[in-house]
């Protein structure tokens, strides 16, 4: 692959993805293409904008003649598909906008591609990026591997189920060469704060409530978003064509202990009292259709590609709290304006459990 388009390169994970490929590919021409929505902002790529093999383009996945020309302009060899509505609050309040990005934008997607190479297919790649979600929910015992059924609970992991299966579609009934990943819950630096971490972080920096839905006591695997990036390079370069790898943090939390955790760390970074942030905890109404258990057998990546998480959630969370604090205006860029709006109205009615 020579040329290669990354969709929402903008994004939390996109970006980081970016950052690692421009960096280490000299030979490769890398092409960010993301409709800038709320959770995409070019100041997560400031660093590599000059770089010689970078070039952003805004568009938007939804607009097929948009993504027909592109392709056809830009005959890309490899696509890595990361664009997508990702929120399940925000799929639960407006469903339509989630099948229209994450189903009919991947459709647009594959539909270039495909006119493109389906003469030949040699060396080429599409690569898309899905979630742990599409799976359903877990008790308190046992993983998903990429044999579990699929079993989605909201429009978010609907949606996300779907455009898995239209990748897999694509590959058997025209041959278009695939890979997908399937990851679970990503942190660290530039993750837009409407996520749990970065959303409770910026609250107990300005001291307000910190709303858990339920008991807290619904439990995720927790993946450090650069050991992500770098599964994705080596899905992208060494991954079988036509198969699934289960990406994970082997690192589950309750998330109310996580909460309590990240409070830990933060009275300690900003020098309050021990137990201050805690206090502001607050329990809030459940969301519809809410999982009690995410979590990721990653053994399959580990045998035969070699990936193993290099960061432990302790050094993790650290240098995510430690990058939030050093960079206070990037968050009041992106918590102003509509995600305040957005923020006010959804947690505004949630009355304590």
């Amino acid at each position: 692959m020579t040329k290669l388009l990354i969709t929402g390169g903008a994004g939390f994970i996109g970006s980081h993805v970016v950052r690692l490929l421009v960096n280490r590919y000299s030979e490769y021409q890398i092409v960010n293409l993301d409709a800038l929505t709320y959770a995409g902002n070019l100041e997560n790529l400031s660093d590599i904008e000059g770089s010689q093999n970078y070039r952003f383009i805004k568009g938007d996945i939804t607009d097929a003649a948009f993504i027909s020309g592109l392709f056809a302009k830009e005959r890309f060899d490899g696509v890595i598909h990361l664009a997508a509505e990702s929120h399940v609050d925000r799929s639960i309040n407006n469903p339509l906008v989630f099948a229209k990005t994450n189903i009919l934008g991947t459709i647009n997607l594959l539909e270039g591609f495909r006119a493109l190479w389906e003469d030949n297919w040699e060396g080429k790649r599409f690569y898309h990026i899905s979630t742990d979600e599409v799976y359903g929910t877990l008790g308190e015992t046992g993983l998903f591997r990429e044999d579990t059924p699929y079993d989605p609970n909201s429009p978010y992991s609907a949606s996300k189920a779907s455009s898995d299966h239209f990748v897999r579609a694509y590959g058997e009934t025209y041959g278009l060469p695939y890979v997908i990943s399937n990851c679970s819950n990503n942190y660290g630096p530039n993750q837009f704060p409407e996520k749990l971490i970065p959303l409770f972080l910026n609250n107990i920096i300005e001291e307000k409530s910190l709303p858990v839905y339920g008991d807290g006591n619904y439990t995720r695997d927790w993946l450090y978003v650069e050991d992500h990036a770098a599964a994705i390079d080596l899905v992208l370069h060494k991954g079988k064509t036509g198969e699934t790898y289960n990406i994970g943090g082997f690192n589950e939390w309750k998330n109310i202990d996580l909460v309590k955790s990240l409070c830990r760390v933060m009275d300690c970074k900003l020098g309050r009292p021990k137990g201050a942030s805690e206090k502001l905890i607050t329990f809030v109404k459940d969301r519809p259709g809410h999982d009690l258990r995410y979590a990721i057998d990653a053994s399959k990546i580990n045998n035969e590609l070699g990936w193993q998480p290099s960061v432990t959630f302790k050094e993790g969370l650290e240098k995510t709290v430690d990058w939030y604090l050093a960079h206070q205006e990037w968050l009041d860029h992106v918590t102003s304006g509509a995600y305040l709006e957005y923020y006010n109205n959804h947690y505004h009615n949630n009355q304590p459990t």
